[in-house]
């Protein structure tokens, strides 16, 4: 690790191979404006740890298998959660050798897929929640309007980043009419408040370290959680390697089958990296576009 005025540089290893355009073209058509910014060689964002806040800018490392990772210095007193965290987003700790062992031909194609993570879990959460029923691109719209609404703001070198992501304590007391406002749905403005209360007061949690099927049987009691939205928490936010949101149209169009018991069937053989090989269901689509 190297310190210098104003950042902290190091790098963390992976396992090869890995797939860095794959995800990092997954997670930018997610980024949120303000917080993320994404090009297909770097990924920068803002970053809050406890009190310490700042930046920082993740690219692949030259002639390693590791990222370099660079982050400012007001960050350098958290830098092993700051690594920790690095490594959760981009899954760092994942075996693709394994994985792909067992997914067979399904992960031929593209051995170094990586199943994105979260670097906050109410960040993924509510996004989800936003991403139901509407596209990707228009979920993302409304979730860079909600940080600029509630993030508070950050200096950086970076114009473009200007926000943290919003906190679940943030969302927490919001009038569910204000996120109205600014174009979500009423129910899913409703979802969302009910979810950061639900987070902020330690009633889900939203994090590597809990047991996911508990925890997305507490995301199913918020009214506007459903089965789809509960997996997907799962799969990012929580790190579950067998999350699977088999209700996904994008699934159902890569297997060519629309009836979820039978994409639930034919899982079974993926399991327990069954989040694996909803991401390579999803990379398959991208052929045939």
């Amino acid at each position: 690790m190297t310190l210098s005025f104003d950042s902290v540089t190091f790098e963390t290893e992976y396992q090869p191979p890995f797939d860095w355009a794959s995800v990092i073209r997954f997670v930018n058509g997610r980024r949120l404006a303000g917080v993320e910014s994404i090009d297909e060689h770097r990924y920068r964002r803002t970053l809050a740890v406890d009190e310490h806040r700042g930046w920082i800018v993740v690219h692949p490392a030259v002639g390693k298998y590791a990222l370099r990772v660079e982050a400012s210095a007001s960050l350098a007193p958290v830098i092993n959660e700051v690594r920790t965290r690095v490594r959760r987003y981009f899954d760092l700790d994942a075996d693709p050798r394994i994985i792909g062992e067992h997914l067979g031909a399904l992960a031929s194609a593209n051995p170094g897929l990586r199943v994105p993570g979260a670097f906050d879990g109410f960040e993924v959460a509510s996004r989800a929640i936003l991403g139901q029923q509407i596209s990707v691109k228009a979920a993302t719209t409304l979730a860079g309007r909600i940080a600029a609404a509630f993030g508070d703001r950050v200096e950086t070198p970076f114009e473009n980043l200007t926000h943290l992501s919003p906190t679940a304590a943030q969302v927490s007391g919001a009038d569910p009419e204000v996120l109205v406002a600014i174009g979500v749905v009423r129910a899913r403005a409703a979802s969302i408040v009910r979810l950061a209360r639900a987070a902020a007061e330690g009633r889900i949690a939203l994090r590597a370290d809990v047991d996911p099927d508990v925890e997305m049987e507490k995301l199913k009691q918020i009214p506007g959680v459903g089965e789809w939205t509960a997996q997907y928490i799962a799969m990012r936010a929580m790190g579950f390697s067998d999350a699977f949101p088999h209700t996904d149209l994008g699934i159902y169009k890569a297997l060519a089958e629309n009836r979820p018991r039978r994409v639930l069937e034919l899982s079974e053989d993926w399991r327990p990296w069954r989040a694996y090989a909803a991401m390579h269901l999803w990379k398959s689509l991208e052929s045939v576009r």
